[in-house]
């Protein structure tokens, strides 16, 4: 029998793309699967659609950290695997993942993201950008992981809003562990469709990305940072005059309005 995967699934009013998200989960090519879904108390038809999968939800909040967590301690798996609920997740990802890691021994899979395109300009232009962080070592994290390994690092910190995913990136690697990489991706449904929705979605970052900051001074200065490893590796794309600007004026209002938040947060 091949190691059962625990998909820990946290949802918030999520009722525009959870039906997506656990469709693909349902659809995966690997046979052996539970899905935990984590509600924080949604006031939608978030938890009727999940249950109409047979995945009965459990409730916790108040965050999305806290929420992870609370479903790991329900895990049965060898290995979890954090899906947000607005992630549609191709066919193969956890195939591949159980594979590359019971046969190299690693501890964890980084699976690549992408923006789905058809929501927006914008969507098309985070597209752009995450594309160039594809197969390397800066703007990524782990989110498969080794049921033991995450309860040994003691899972998302749960104090964090932002940058949770990267602070548990650091302490894995700061451990020894080893993670790898796979060929199949998780596509990002809820996009921004306007540079409102970009401006908004980072002032609330922005009021508590600090608390990560002072965690990792030095690897925040290099993950937060807007010029990043990734840019400088894939040089050769940026021949789109479109993309380029569009991705100027993205990274000009992402940061303007996450240096608003930290502002209001002192």
């Amino acid at each position: 029998m091949p190691p059962l995967i625990s998909v820990i699934v946290p949802t918030f009013n999520s009722s525009e793309n959870v039906r997506t998200c656990v469709e693909s989960l349902k659809n995966q090519s690997y046979p052996n699967i539970e899905i935990i879904v984590v509600d924080n108390h949604s006031t939608d038809k978030t938890r009727e659609i999940v249950q109409s999968f047979g995945v009965e939800p459990l409730i916790a909040g108040p965050e999305r950290s806290s929420q992870v967590n609370y479903g790991v301690r329900y895990a049965k798996g060898k290995y979890v695997y954090r899906v947000d609920s607005d992630f549609f997740v191709n066919k193969d990802v956890i195939k591949e993942c159980v594979e590359q890691c019971e046969k190299y021994g690693l501890d964890a899979i980084a699976v690549h993201n992408v923006s789905d395109p058809s929501v927006s300009f914008w969507s098309r232009v985070r597209k752009f950008e995450r594309d160039m962080h594809r197969g390397g070592e800066g703007n990524i994290a782990v989110r498969f992981v080794r049921t033991d390994v995450w309860l040994k690092l003691g899972g998302l910190d749960e104090s964090l809003v932002a940058g949770e995913d990267y602070d548990f990136h650091n302490r894995f690697l700061k451990e020894g562990y080893r993670y790898g990489l796979v060929d199949s991706y998780e596509i990002h449904l809820g996009e921004p469709k306007t540079l409102r929705d970009v401006a908004i979605k980072h002032y609330m970052y922005g009021k508590t990305i600090l608390r990560y900051a002072k965690k990792d001074p030095i690897a925040a200065s290099w993950q937060l940072s807007p010029l990043r490893v990734g840019y400088i590796r894939n040089r050769s794309q940026f021949t789109n005059p479109t993309m380029i600007a569009g991705l100027a004026i993205y990274q000009l209002v992402r940061y303007l309005a996450s240096l608003a938040g930290i502002v209001a947060s002192i």
